[in-house]
């Protein structure tokens, strides 16, 4: 097998001396449909990627996230997949991205993709022949079960975007689960060939060569064989993934998700990824039962996932209590794993518009980015984020997502955070594309785009550059140990320790002004050069509304 693999090309050679460059590593993530359309379609796609990779480099990323962009009927966006070796002619062609990946390592960028394995499209080749009969060779391929004596579903678990998680088939009569849409059936990964296949899947992207995976729903590859029921789940309110008006949130998730075989699966995709050095995979981890210790689980050792994706900052609760307590809470379980913290993404309302205090303030997004920059982990930025985009309000007839339809009006779903970039104050649909956009670009986004940006030295854009360029030159603030100190309150402080350099973050998570002391915190300098700005008068320091400083202190 050695022998076939391709002659290591620069950014392998790079990677195999620093192969660890995922820990503290800017990701930045594109979500193919809304970030840039190259043809007028009125959809992203991939050169329309590459044509804005420089202003990812720009920004201070190291890494690009690409949301899925293989083959796919589009009932989910891309997370249904009928072909794992293609891309959908949407986005354009297998070349197109070969040339995006290359286009991507010449700006030092690393390129993480996308890999959708717990579940396929309807439209997938292998379900097409399972659900047949019973006895063809890929029968098996997926979770297929007998109506109860009644001709109920075989358990009571329940589909993330409603209803039953069980589809009655009438060619095989029998029932397949499907954790989100019925048109998204579950492979069975009890099927040592399921496993196989899309071992084999994954081996296909790295050989073209991108860099790792954000592995959708990590947590559901495996199901109970026993079908048991899940319990009740006694608590009143909803989690970041599921609110309460959703009945999933109703449910201990104990057998139809997190299931003790994924670890051992997760040990077999780790080694195909050791087989090409530097690349990595950060699992999202959604789980309602202790989840910090879910992801210590899961990132533990040398042989698991090198990182993990944290839903707890994901929640309209960004206060300095609050990401004490959940940020805390993982570090103590994590040991050596690793997380990736994230305040937005494309399933979520964007993080601005879910604060209570400074709500949409630009001033709000720049610290809230210096956050996520600066806790232990790899930080994870959303396309927009940057530009302090508040969520869009998408009206119905413009809706898109499945799950907003279902659930509307108490939840409106996800389009309204995946809206398009604009990119061009002066130009139609904001310079995204010439053509009728699949969701309207919303007006105040046009205002704020990234030409309207440029200029403007004080603009979040130009604070994010500022300050992703000066975290490049913090080793601690990269792979440091944290450690959270209390300070007043709306005030987050804590420091970062990496080999004799130690700093002091603090953070003012608030619309009115802060004065703190610092006595006791070993503080000797103000670090600058970040683009925040402080008043320190001796060891009290005044931090006007949403800004926040660092200090060189004793290590």
């Amino acid at each position: 097998m050695t022998a076939l693999k391709p002659t290591p090309t620069p950014q392998a050679v790079d990677a195999q001396t620093n192969a660890d460059w995922w820990r503290g590593a800017v990701i930045y993530q594109v979500y193919p449909r809304s970030f840039m359309d190259s043809n007028g379609d009125g959809i992203g796609d991939l050169p329309g990627i590459t044509s804005k990779l420089p202003y990812i480099a720009k920004l201070g990323a190291d890494a690009v996230w690409i949301s899925p962009f293989m083959k796919s009927p589009m009932d989910d966006f891309g997370y249904d997949v009928s072909d794992y070796e293609d891309v959908d002619p949407m986005f354009g062609t297998l070349d197109d991205f070969k040339t995006l990946v290359t286009s991507a390592h010449e700006l030092g960028l690393k390129v993480l993709i996308d890999l959708v394995i717990s579940h396929t499209s309807d439209q997938h080749a292998w379900f097409q022949e399972s659900r047949q009969d019973r006895t063809n060779a890929k029968a098996d391929w997926y979770v297929w079960a007998d109506a109860k004596p009644d001709g109920t579903p075989p358990t009571n678990w329940l589909s993330v975007f409603g209803g039953s998680s069980w589809q009655w088939d009438t060619r095989r009569n029998q029932y397949y689960l499907h954790n989100f849409l019925r048109t998204q059936p579950d492979l069975n990964f009890h099927n040592e060939d399921v496993q196989k296949a899309v071992l084999d899947a994954a081996r296909f992207w790295l050989k073209i060569g991108v860099d790792g995976f954000r592995l959708d729903t990590a947590n559901f590859y495996f199901h109970d064989k026993d079908l048991r029921d899940n319990p009740p789940k006694p608590e009143e309110d909803g989690t970041v993934s599921t609110p309460r008006t959703n009945p999933y949130s109703h449910q201990q998730h104990i057998y139809d998700k997190t299931r003790p075989e994924n670890i051992a699966f997760l040990n077999k995709l780790r080694a195909v990824l050791d087989e090409y050095p530097g690349s990595t995979m950060v699992g999202e981890i959604g789980a309602d039962e202790d989840p910090h210790q879910i992801i210590a689980d899961y990132t533990a050792g040398n042989d698991r996932l090198h990182m993990a994706y944290s839903f707890d900052l994901l929640t309209s609760a960004q206060t300095p209590a609050y990401i004490r307590d959940k940020v805390s809470k993982l570090e103590a379980a994590i040991n050596d794993g690793w997380a990736s913290w994230a305040m937005s993404n494309h399933d979520v309302t964007r993080v601005i518009s879910r604060l209570e205090d400074g709500r949409e303030s630009p001033e709000a997004a720049a610290v809230l980015l210096a956050v996520v920059g600066s806790l232990r982990g790899s930080p994870c930025i959303y396309q927009g984020e940057e530009l302090a985009f508040a969520e869009a309000d998408v009206a119905f007839e413009d809706l898109q997502d499945p799950y907003g339809i279902e659930f509307w009006p108490n939840f409106k779903g996800r389009d309204g955070c995946r809206t398009p970039i604009a990119w061009e104050a002066n130009s139609p649909n904001g310079g995204f594309t010439t053509g009728k956009p699949w969701l309207p670009v919303d007006p105040r986004h046009i205002e704020q785009s990234v030409s309207a940006q440029d200029a403007d030295p004080n603009s979040t854009l130009n604070k994010a550059r500022r300050f992703f360029a000066w975290r490049r030159t913090q080793p601690a603030l990269i792979k440091g140990d944290m450690s959270f100190v209390q300070l007043e309150a709306d005030v987050l402080g804590f420091t970062r320790t990496l080999e004799g350099q130690s700093l002091l973050c603090v953070f003012n998570l608030s619309s009115n002004e802060k004065t703190v002391s610092l006595t006791g915190q070993g503080v000797t300098e103000p670090l600058d050069g970040h683009g925040f700005t402080c008043t320190l008068d001796g060891k009290v320091v005044t931090l006007p509304a949403w800004q926040c400083a660092f200090f060189k202190r004793q290590a």
